[in-house]
């Protein structure tokens, strides 16, 4: 599964590319705590300046939104650092604070909750132009055509209230007020799962275009290994707060190193003809982030736990060129291939920790 036109060549070029250039964006060890609730715990990753696409994927409470919001200075870490270009943000005072939040923008999951419905369109966009001063405020208004243009929509929809607008369009309007401040990373949080699949379609064709088109770097956070294969050239997969795996997306895709990855990716439709792997449905939920389990935190769910993984944290440890994975058997797991069963990677280190076959991911 990979992105037409983008994730095969792009994937097999990241690692080279990644070494030749320093990070747009570092974190390095992030530590996010709720109280009790370490909800990041120990998370390092890399966007490479752009175009380029790195996606955080897990189910709900995996911790994927908190790094997002810590990224965008949303909230304080605990711990570890996030840098822009070298410079740690928590750092950043007055102007250079003030740059940092005009280089890195968010698009939120759900437009109705980031318009204001008593503002039209085009006051909106003005809003971001005037504030960072990205033209003379003579030309606001040809600016704001200009990015309503850019993204789809008639410059007409200026004179327009949100909700005389489709989901789709609302999202293309926040998409261009985002690119209203000529930022150089964007968060897309979720950008398509509140739009029917038509719209998330077109959204995710534009999100394409305007990363080539501008030279765009984005964290893509999402549930939709779909999504992935057509907007990332990396992924990183997070259970509970910490990442399981992560990689090259066209490589991790086709053959996941984790358990858990495996069970998201069984989960997505194949649209070829060929043979699907076999659906692994994983049991319960994940579990309580207030008081994790001893080992590794997925073995409650895992099919091919066994005793070392209830004693034993799995570090996030090199298991191929340029991936990484956080489990004791990640090789086996790759040897048994995408297609096999939990039952092709036990070999003879016994039963499961527990009797459910592998189970869903949300």
């Amino acid at each position: 599964m990979t992105a037409p036109g983008t994730a095969e060549g792009a994937t097999s070029g990241t690692a080279p590319r990644a070494a030749a250039a320093r990070p747009l964006l570092e974190i390095v060890e992030l530590t996010v705590r709720f109280g009790p609730v370490r909800a990041v715990d120990g998370v390092s990753l890399e966007i490479a300046p752009g175009p380029f696409g790195l996606a955080l994927v897990g189910e709900s409470g995996s911790g994927k939104t908190t790094i997002g919001r810590a990224v965008l200075k949303l909230l304080s870490a605990s711990g570890g650092r996030i840098a822009f270009e070298g410079a740690d943000i928590a750092e950043l005072r007055g102007a250079a604070l003030k740059a940092y939040r005009r280089a890195v923008q968010i698009i939120f999951q759900d437009p109705d909750l980031s318009l204001d419905p008593r503002m039209r369109v085009g006051a909106a966009i003005a809003v971001a132009l005037a504030a960072h001063a990205i033209v003379p405020r003579r030309r606001i208004a040809e600016r704001v055509g200009d990015l309503l243009t850019e993204v789809g929509l008639d410059a007409g929809y200026a004179a327009r209230y949100p909700h005389q607008l489709s989901g789709g369009q609302r999202q293309r309007v926040a998409i261009a007020r985002a690119l209203a401040v000529e930022p150089r990373l964007l968060v897309l949080d979720e950008p398509t799962s509140a739009l029917d699949v038509r719209a998330q379609a077109r959204i995710l064709r534009l999100i394409g275009r305007l990363r080539t088109e501008r030279g765009l770097a984005y964290l893509l956070i999402t549930h939709n290994f779909g999504v992935v294969s057509e907007l990332c050239e990396r992924t990183a997969v997070l259970y509970l707060g910490r990442v399981a795996e992560s990689g090259p997306t066209g490589i991790l895709l086709g053959r996941p190193a984790h358990p858990y990855t495996r069970a998201l990716r069984s989960a997505v439709p194949e649209l070829g003809g060929g043979a699907r792997p076999a659906r692994l449905i994983l049991p319960g939920e994940p579990p309580d982030a207030t008081s994790p389990p001893p080992g590794c935190v997925f073995h409650p769910r895992c099919p091919l736990a066994v005793a070392r993984c209830r004693a034993e944290v799995p570090p996030l440890r090199p298991v191929g060129p340029d991936r990484l994975a956080a489990c004791h058997r990640a090789e086996e797991v790759l040897a048994a291939g995408p297609g096999a069963d939990a039952g092709a990677a036990r070999g003879t280190h016994g039963p499961p920790v527990h009797g459910h076959p592998a189970g869903e991911a949300t």
